[in-house]
């Protein structure tokens, strides 16, 4: 069973039908027993980082991640749900994330005639090609919603990055621990294997 983590994140009922596309049982919720005994999570996001603070906080989730994570167990982030393991966002800057690891989430800088929020394809260059990007070609091209990137302090967590203005963090890898700036469950064939590979993570494959 994968717990899709429920905080009020815009994009949970997507997350659960590419899960349920590719035969993965899932229970949407945020309830800490059931996220603990889950066997696999997933924190999705969509929204702001201040926002999803808050709604963390008020319902204990914050704590209930955390402890996931300590389990050991394969976590998954995604879009914001990158985010929030970090410990704070230009975005909202009075807001405390989830500090699992260390680095900056700051702005795109406008300009070059990009627009902000970057919405759209975007193709990856891989770092690691085990994990999420097991049997995934070189150069795929996923789905990214998102006006807010991350630069990771440490270089050896990131699994892939990604070009707009700027060099996005568009993955991370460590441990138990996997997240993605852009958004599988919008990215085609791609994200589908991408989900895949987790689900694989989460049955021991």
């Amino acid at each position: 069973m994968i717990s899709i983590i429920d905080y009020g994140a815009g994009n949970i009922q997507s997350v659960k039908k590419a899960l349920k596309h590719i035969g993965c049982e899932t229970i949407i919720t945020r309830d800490t027993d059931i996220i603990l005994n889950s066997d696999g999570a997933v924190l999705p996001g969509v929204g702001s980082f201040g926002d999803a603070v808050n709604t963390m906080d008020s319902y204990g989730i914050k704590n209930t991640v955390l402890k996931y994570i300590e389990s050991g167990k394969p976590f998954l982030g995604i879009c914001l749900g990158l985010q929030l393991l970090f410990p704070k966002s230009e975005e909202s800057p009075n807001a405390k994330g989830l500090s699992v690891f260390d680095g900056s989430i700051t702005k795109i800088p406008s300009g070059a005639g990009l627009k902000i929020p970057h919405i759209g394809w975007n193709s990856l260059s891989i770092k690691n090609k085990d994990g999420i990007f097991k049997g995934i070609e070189d150069n795929p091209y996923v789905y990214f919603v998102h006006s807010y990137y991350l630069k990771a302090k440490d270089s050896s967590i990131v699994s892939a990055q990604t070009q707009y203005g700027v060099t996005i963090d568009a993955a991370i890898e460590k441990g138990n621990v996997i997240a993605t700036q852009f958004h599988p469950e919008k990215s085609g064939e791609t994200g589908l294997k991408i989900l895949k590979n987790f689900a694989d993570i989460v049955k021991g494959g």
